[in-house]
């Protein structure tokens, strides 16, 4: 039995630029599953390729235990790229970076491909948990760029890693403990694109998870927009007599 409820708002927009929204997400709390798939701009079909990966997962049944809602969740994406590389045929590319949030009784794991992120505001702090997997982040670790410089930098848009896209990737996975009112964000680099991270934090201190995810959305959308952006955020909760919250299942509209 649980010791944590959970909350959760989503939103996303097609952006100012774009004329098709390539992003998914998908809410499971009843699985203890949130996720957000962005379909790789400039290649074949990337909004099916989101859209396979948020309906996969979304079919997944309730797991016994911890590991295997992991490993479920890691088979799933295994799966789903290599049936997205035989859609594509050769020469072509139909792929999606992932980002996902799974809970179960007091633990918590996100697991990523890409560049859409997860992050935690604990204790008012923000922490980006996921690790892009992109060509401005190795030249930021190898001391060649900065955080700053990245923001502009022209290969800021290059991914190294993508679900249907050349070898199976290496899915990013952090593991930690639970506390009441971890406040987690799942999002597409259309959002982090926009907003520093300092600006992310402020908003989401606000206590309304609804109004802090209009306001992302708002933030964002004053912006050029210049992408797809979607989001998610979820806030865990202690549950009064230890009940998991079983909302119904919620999926993005096609």
């Amino acid at each position: 039995m649980s010791a944590f409820g959970f909350r959760s708002a989503a939103r996303t927009h097609v952006g100012h630029i774009r004329g098709l929204n390539e992003d998914s997400f998908l809410e499971r709390p009843d699985l203890g599953l949130w996720a957000i798939a962005d379909g790789l701009g400039g290649h074949d079909f990337g909004d099916h390729a989101s859209r396979l990966l948020t309906a996969r997962l979304g079919e997944l049944p309730p797991a016994p235990d911890a590991p295997a809602l992991a490993r479920w969740v890691q088979a799933e994406l295994d799966h789903c790229h290599d049936e997205l590389r035989r859609f594509a045929g050769p020469g072509r590319a139909c792929g999606s970076t992932v980002v996902v949030l799974l809970v179960f009784e007091e633990h918590f794991a996100g697991l990523w491909v890409g560049d859409s992120r997860l992050y935690r505001l604990r204790g008012g702090r923000l922490e980006q948990l996921s690790r892009d997997h992109s060509m401005v982040q190795e030249l930021i670790e190898r001391g060649e760029l900065s955080a700053d410089a990245a923001r502009s930098h022209p290969l800021r848009h290059q991914i190294t890693r993508a679900v249907g896209v050349g070898e199976r990737p290496e899915v990013g996975v952090v593991q930690d403990r639970l506390a009441a009112d971890d406040l987690f964000l799942l999002c597409s680099d259309g959002l982090t694109g926009e907003l520093e991270d300092a600006e992310i934090e402020a908003v989401l201190r606000a206590p309304d998870l609804q109004a802090a995810a209009e306001e992302l959305l708002a933030r964002t959308l004053a912006r050029e927009a210049r992408d797809n952006l979607t989001l998610i955020l979820v806030r865990c909760e202690e549950a009064a007599g230890h009940e998991l919250d079983t909302t119904a299942p919620r999926a993005q509209e096609p």
